[in-house]
């Protein structure tokens, strides 16, 4: 196995095993559920906002390993970010995760969130690691829901 399989794998499993950011935030600004019925998971992110900056951010719910350790990093690092900078960050992950970006030799702010360009060798778990990402979109959004169907 590579290097960068096995750093995927133990990534993956820790932020499953402890989810960063995993409970609610009882007074948050929005919220937002996410959904995907092919494989069951699903999610609710939570928001509060300090004017246009994520102050915090928090998700709840069930899903598969990669669904919900993407949800963990994805709150670690939205976290402090503005309104721009989150929605720079959805779309960069997206073209990752769908082949369009080449998160190795493209320009990007990814980061640590690089380490789920694997997912593309799996196209049935990209929904699985850009659910909590449309909906954290969603909730910015001011839309309650979203599905992956």
């Amino acid at each position: 196995m590579s290097d960068l399989n096995e750093l995927y794998q133990e990534t993956i499993l820790e932020h499953n095993k402890n989810p960063r950011n995993f409970r609610e935030i009882e007074d948050a600004d929005k919220k937002a559920l996410g959904n995907n019925p092919l494989c069951g998971d699903a999610l609710q992110v939570y928001l509060k906002l300090d004017g246009d900056i994520v102050k915090d951010v928090a998700f709840k719910g069930s899903g598969c390993a990669i669904s919900k350790a993407s949800a963990s990093m994805m709150t670690q690092t939205v976290k402090g970010k503005t309104r721009d900078e989150v929605q720079i960050l959805f779309d960069e992950f997206h073209k990752m995760v769908t082949g369009e970006l080449n998160a190795e030799t493209d320009e990007n702010h990814l980061g640590k969130l690089k380490i789920f360009a694997g997912v593309l060798e799996f196209p049935a778990r990209v929904k699985c690691a850009s659910l909590s990402w449309h909906t954290l979109s969603a909730a910015l959004q001011g839309d309650d829901s979203v599905s992956t169907e």
